[in-house]
Protein backbone atom coordinates (compact mmCIF):
# COMPACT_ATOMS: atom_id res chain seq x y z
CA UNK A 1 0.00 0.00 0.00
CA UNK A 2 1.29 3.24 -1.16
CA UNK A 3 1.92 6.30 1.59
CA UNK A 4 -0.44 8.55 -0.15
CA UNK A 5 -3.08 5.77 -0.21
CA UNK A 6 -2.48 5.20 3.51
CA UNK A 7 -2.57 9.02 4.39
CA UNK A 8 -5.70 9.11 2.60
CA UNK A 9 -7.11 6.42 4.13
CA UNK A 10 -5.93 7.82 7.70
CA UNK A 11 -7.55 10.86 6.36
CA UNK A 12 -10.87 9.40 5.66
CA UNK A 13 -10.86 8.03 9.06
CA UNK A 14 -10.44 11.03 10.43
CA UNK A 15 -13.90 12.58 8.29
CA UNK A 16 -15.75 9.79 9.61
CA UNK A 17 -14.60 9.81 13.11
CA UNK A 18 -15.85 13.59 12.96
CA UNK A 19 -19.15 12.14 11.02
CA UNK A 20 -19.55 10.18 14.09
CA UNK A 21 -19.70 12.54 16.56
CA UNK A 22 -22.25 14.94 14.78
CA UNK A 23 -24.22 12.47 14.40
CA UNK A 24 -24.23 11.02 17.88
CA UNK A 25 -24.96 14.50 18.71
CA UNK A 26 -27.95 14.20 16.76
CA UNK A 27 -28.63 11.23 18.30
CA UNK A 28 -28.70 12.31 21.53
CA UNK A 29 -31.57 14.66 20.84
CA UNK A 30 -33.44 12.03 19.53
CA UNK A 31 -33.51 9.88 21.83
CA UNK A 32 -32.78 12.87 24.83
CA UNK A 33 -30.02 11.04 25.97
CA UNK A 34 -26.23 11.15 25.34
CA UNK A 35 -25.60 7.99 27.57
CA UNK A 36 -28.21 5.94 24.96
CA UNK A 37 -26.96 7.88 22.11
CA UNK A 38 -23.28 6.42 23.14
CA UNK A 39 -24.99 2.75 23.55
CA UNK A 40 -26.56 2.90 20.50
CA UNK A 41 -23.13 4.10 18.81
CA UNK A 42 -21.25 1.42 20.27
CA UNK A 43 -23.95 -1.43 19.54
CA UNK A 44 -24.05 -0.62 15.90
CA UNK A 45 -19.91 -0.42 15.80
CA UNK A 46 -19.87 -3.56 17.49
CA UNK A 47 -22.45 -5.35 15.05
CA UNK A 48 -20.07 -4.51 12.30
CA UNK A 49 -17.01 -5.55 13.92
CA UNK A 50 -18.68 -8.80 14.39
CA UNK A 51 -19.85 -9.33 11.29
CA UNK A 52 -16.38 -8.22 9.67
CA UNK A 53 -14.50 -10.53 12.13
CA UNK A 54 -16.89 -13.42 11.11
CA UNK A 55 -16.86 -12.60 6.75
CA UNK A 56 -13.04 -11.70 6.50
CA UNK A 57 -9.98 -14.01 6.56
CA UNK A 58 -7.80 -14.08 9.58
CA UNK A 59 -7.31 -15.88 12.83
CA UNK A 60 -10.49 -16.34 15.74
CA UNK A 61 -10.96 -15.04 18.86
CA UNK A 62 -8.29 -16.62 21.20
CA UNK A 63 -8.33 -15.64 25.11
CA UNK A 64 -4.99 -17.71 25.51
CA UNK A 65 -2.74 -14.89 25.12
CA UNK A 66 -4.38 -12.37 27.71
CA UNK A 67 -1.52 -13.24 30.60
CA UNK A 68 0.80 -13.93 28.32
CA UNK A 69 3.21 -10.87 29.23
CA UNK A 70 3.06 -8.88 32.28
CA UNK A 71 0.10 -6.03 32.32
CA UNK A 72 -1.10 -7.32 28.85
CA UNK A 73 -4.67 -6.87 30.36
CA UNK A 74 -4.19 -3.14 29.99
CA UNK A 75 -4.88 -4.07 25.97
CA UNK A 76 -7.99 -4.90 26.81
CA UNK A 77 -9.33 -1.59 28.08
CA UNK A 78 -9.35 0.27 24.91
CA UNK A 79 -12.77 0.48 24.64
CA UNK A 80 -13.31 1.93 28.19
CA UNK A 81 -11.22 4.97 26.16
CA UNK A 82 -13.40 4.56 23.28
CA UNK A 83 -16.42 5.36 25.47
CA UNK A 84 -14.81 8.53 27.29
CA UNK A 85 -14.19 9.47 23.87
CA UNK A 86 -17.52 9.58 22.55
CA UNK A 87 -19.31 10.53 25.81
CA UNK A 88 -17.31 13.81 26.19
CA UNK A 89 -17.95 14.02 21.79
CA UNK A 90 -21.48 13.75 22.66
CA UNK A 91 -21.36 16.55 25.21
CA UNK A 92 -19.28 19.20 23.70
CA UNK A 93 -19.99 18.78 19.74
CA UNK A 94 -23.15 20.51 20.90
CA UNK A 95 -21.82 23.22 23.22
CA UNK A 96 -18.95 24.09 21.14
CA UNK A 97 -19.65 22.93 17.92
CA UNK A 98 -18.01 20.22 15.43
CA UNK A 99 -14.94 21.63 13.99
CA UNK A 100 -13.90 23.45 17.60
CA UNK A 101 -14.56 20.18 19.93
CA UNK A 102 -13.16 17.69 16.92
CA UNK A 103 -10.33 20.61 16.33
CA UNK A 104 -9.59 20.12 20.67
CA UNK A 105 -9.76 16.23 20.54
CA UNK A 106 -7.01 16.22 17.87
CA UNK A 107 -4.64 18.26 19.78
CA UNK A 108 -5.50 15.84 23.02
CA UNK A 109 -4.74 12.94 20.42
CA UNK A 110 -1.49 14.81 18.94
CA UNK A 111 -0.15 15.43 22.31
CA UNK A 112 -0.95 11.93 23.96
CA UNK A 113 0.35 10.49 20.91
CA UNK A 114 3.49 12.65 20.98
CA UNK A 115 4.11 11.47 24.79
CA UNK A 116 3.53 7.75 23.98
CA UNK A 117 5.69 7.57 20.99
CA UNK A 118 8.47 9.59 23.33
CA UNK A 119 8.25 7.27 26.43
CA UNK A 120 7.98 4.33 23.76
CA UNK A 121 4.83 2.83 26.09
CA UNK A 122 2.93 -0.13 25.42
CA UNK A 123 5.32 -1.88 23.03
CA UNK A 124 5.96 1.36 20.85
CA UNK A 125 8.87 2.19 19.34
CA UNK A 126 10.59 5.04 21.18
CA UNK A 127 10.42 8.05 18.89
CA UNK A 128 11.71 11.28 21.28
CA UNK A 129 9.88 14.83 21.03
CA UNK A 130 12.02 16.61 19.02
CA UNK A 131 11.82 20.85 18.41
CA UNK A 132 10.15 20.00 15.06
CA UNK A 133 7.53 17.34 16.37
CA UNK A 134 6.81 20.03 19.38
CA UNK A 135 6.47 22.92 16.82
CA UNK A 136 3.99 20.37 14.63
CA UNK A 137 2.03 20.37 18.01
CA UNK A 138 2.36 23.96 18.76
CA UNK A 139 0.94 25.00 15.18
CA UNK A 140 -1.64 21.93 15.54
CA UNK A 141 -3.12 24.12 18.90
CA UNK A 142 -3.05 27.13 16.88
CA UNK A 143 -4.91 26.72 13.81
CA UNK A 144 -7.33 25.14 16.13
CA UNK A 145 -7.77 27.98 18.26
CA UNK A 146 -7.96 29.71 14.86
CA UNK A 147 -11.09 27.48 14.03
CA UNK A 148 -12.92 28.70 16.68
CA UNK A 149 -11.96 32.58 15.97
Amino acid sequence: MSPLFSSLLAIGAGISVALQQVLNASLRVQIGSPWWAGFVSYFVGCMVMLVMALLLSGPTLSLAGLGAAPGAWVSWTGGLFGAIFIAIAILMVPRLGAAYAIGLMVVGQMLGSLLFDHLGLLGLEQQPITMVRALGAVLLILGVLLVRA
